[in-house]
């Protein structure tokens, strides 16, 4: 019998609850949405969702802010709309994650209401005076208050940094994460999770990421999730942690994935390589070497989407798509599990043409509109239809969608043979296919350059990230290419599956 965790090898898709699927008609994904849209998800081939928060917030940053980590915002549905799409999509074979956004809270929570009045303020961040430390969204990361105490925000003001060095924050995430756990989520996304702990003294500081950091992976933030672990293992089903780390070498992930910490982390080394065989391959030879059971993800709602980044700087239109095409095949032949962003499977492209007054990312504001922020990823997907919003909703769409994604729907990719949908089927399905029957090591082939070769048992992945054709590997098969082939050539920018036998 097969004892390998579900997760290990899984399929994760994220949900952008706001930007997925509307019922409600508000021009707001919601819950509901998710669930109207599940046999997409499992024509699709995916194992797994993931939800970002859904909680009750103000919404300062896109519900990041989390005012009440128990209840559904109505702007998304209730908790019994929650309890449905759990049971609907265990019934369709599709386990569900849940984000849960630990380093901060929304300055709506009660607590901070409280600190603001004058009591617990222990619960967060607060200080006579700051230090030189600076928001990730930019401008200084402390406000003051009108009684000349300053409050600690990596994010945004409305985001106060909760202080993990008080142990009543640690209960109450435990018991936040029992609460989920009991309403059958099989796992969670950690927001910043290599947050939390701040060196003692707030020493003043260059915010940079790193082990050395007095803001970043602080030692203390690995018993908060030995102690999660412990929560996690209680409960039957292979419930799994991932966390969002970015940390500046694959040593300092590796430590917080070790056996009594969380099941896995994302790998943002191989979301940020540009379009380079080398680049690749260094970073698939770091990971390996470090983790056992390794996440791979080319975008999310936090960055340009990757069609986008491997098109930039080439002459040629049509590079971005095909180069997405091959490092997704690229990914998804390798050990571990892959994370999807929704609409990358739609060949989705970043939106770049926003209205001032539509965008809501606090970065944009924070800069005074000099970092366009993260709107451009999180336009609602276009289902249907040949205008805006593209079946989305009924009611319009929270940002506004490109006129010219009549092509790019789901539903006139899904007869499309060549589509972008038609070859994420596929490879999912290959993958499937073939999983259980391949080891967790690779081994590297030769190749001409600017390629990269590798095996994995009887598989053999090809990509060519160059400008020239390059000569495929010795094979009995083609299982599937991102592009077509001619003969045994592989064309740049394209990637293939091949068997030895």
């Amino acid at each position: 019998m097969d004892q390998t965790p579900w997760w290990h090898e899984a399929v994760v898709y994220e949900i952008y609850v706001r930007s997925f699927a509307d019922v409600s008609g508000d021009g707001v994904g919601d819950l509901a949405g998710v669930r109207s849209r599940l046999p997409y998800l499992t024509e699709l081939g995916v194992d797994a969702i993931w939800l970002t928060p859904f909680y009750r917030s103000p919404m300062a940053d896109g519900g990041y802010d989390v005012a009440d980590y128990r209840d559904v915002d109505p702007l998304f549905g209730d908790l019994a709309e929650f309890d449905a799409l759990v049971s609907a999509a265990h019934a369709a074979g599709i386990r569900i994650m849940v984000d849960i956004v630990p380093n901060h809270s929304s300055s709506a929570h009660p607590w901070f209401q409280e600190a603001l009045a004058g009591t617990g303020r222990e619960r967060y961040m607060f200080r006579d005076r700051p230090n030189n430390w600076l928001s990730v969204f930019g401008g200084p990361a402390w406000t003051k208050l009108p009684d000349g105490e300053w409050y600690l925000h990596l994010f945004a003001p409305e985001q106060p940094d909760f202080n993990w060095h008080n142990r009543e924050v640690h209960e109450e995430f435990l018991d936040i994460l029992r609460f989920w756990l009991d309403r059958g989520v099989d796992g969670f996304r950690i927001d910043v999770a290599m947050g939390l702990y701040k060196a003692d003294g707030l020493p003043d500081t260059d915010p940079g990421f790193g082990a050395a950091s007095p803001i970043w992976s602080r030692p203390e933030v690995h018993e908060v999730y030995r102690e999660w672990r412990k929560v996690l293992d209680s409960y039957p089903g292979d419930r799994a942690a991932v966390g969002e780390v970015w940390t500046d070498s694959a040593e300092d992930l590796a430590r917080y994935v070790r056996p009594d910490e969380l099941h896995q982390s994302f790998n943002f080394a191989w979301l940020e390589a540009p379009w380079s065989a080398t680049a690749f391959r260094k970073v698939i030879d770091d990971t390996l070497a470090a983790v056992s059971a390794p996440t791979w993800v080319l975008s999310n709602h936090d960055v340009v989407r990757h069609v986008t980044r491997y098109g930039e700087g080439s002459l040629n239109p049509a590079a971005g798509p095909a180069r997405a095409r091959a490092a997704l095949l690229a990914m998804l032949a390798l050990p571990g599990s892959a994370y999807l962003y929704q609409g990358e499977e739609l060949g989705l492209p970043e939106v770049t043409e926003i209205p001032p007054e539509a965008r809501q990312d606090p970065i944009f504001f924070r800069s005074n509109g000099e970092i366009p922020g993260r709107d451009g990823c999180r336009v609602p997907l276009p289902w249907s239809g040949t205008a805006p919003p593209f079946d989305f909703g009924p009611g319009g769409s929270w940002l506004p969608q490109p006129a010219d994604w009549t092509d790019l729907t789901a539903e006139h990719q899904a007869t499309d043979p060549a589509s972008a949908l038609s070859f994420y089927r596929r490879a999912l399905a290959t993958r499937m296919a073939l999983r259980g029957t391949l080891p967790d090591t690779i081994g590297w082939l030769p190749g001409q350059p600017d390629t990269l070769y590798f095996t994995r048992g009887d598989l053999i992945c090809a990509v060519n990230c160059g400008e020239h054709p390059a000569t495929l590997p010795p094979h009995h098969q083609v299982l599937i290419s991102s592009g077509p082939l001619d003969g045994d050539t592989l064309p740049p920018d394209t990637a293939a599956w091949l068997l030895t036998r």
